[in-house]
């Protein structure tokens, strides 16, 4: 007999439903999907990189490098989004505010061609502010990690 666990379906957020549930926009939204959304528990965003992304003109010519801190708020975003996923609250209607970042660390560059995924693991939530632990990972390796913190809010300027 399959348990309840078993029996769960996970979630997932193709990019016109990440636009619902944030308020970023290009150039800054950071991930192109959310998938195995698990309630407010935990999730895994992807992002395509191509050799079109704007940060490359300048970091670096020649060189191009995904800089560590989009990564970082690749983690944030696909958390973000799982979150307000899970309260049914929207990008126009809520905001979600990076609070604190820890124990980030880069492991190796990430370039053109690659495909991140960014697995996040909810460490704790009070009230409306969560605690999770993020990764960024290209081909199963860990090339980015960090704990984030964000509270999410009523977006008072929402028309």
């Amino acid at each position: 007999m399959a348990s309840l666990a078993e029996k769960q379906e996970l979630e997932t957020a193709d990019i016109a439903r990440i636009l619902e549930l944030l308020p970023h926009r290009y150039p800054f939204l950071m991930i192109d999907r959310i998938i195995e959304m698990n309630e407010d528990i935990s999730a895994i965003g992807i992002k395509n990189v191509t050799m079109n992304e704007p940060y490359f003109a300048g970091h670096f010519p020649g060189y191009p490098v995904m800089p560590g801190v989009l990564m970082i708020e690749a983690m944030a975003q696909t958390a973000g989004g799982l979150v307000s996923n899970y309260l049914g609250t929207s990008g126009k209607s809520h905001i979600v505010y990076f609070m604190t970042i820890d124990k980030a660390r880069f492991r190796r560059p990430v370039g053109p061609g690659d495909t991140l995924y960014f697995p996040v693991q909810q460490i704790r939530k009070r009230s409306n502010v969560w605690k999770f632990r993020g990764e960024a990972r290209v081909d199963d390796q860990l090339v980015a990690e960090a704990e984030i913190s964000a509270m999410i809010a009523p977006n008072n300027q929402a028309t």
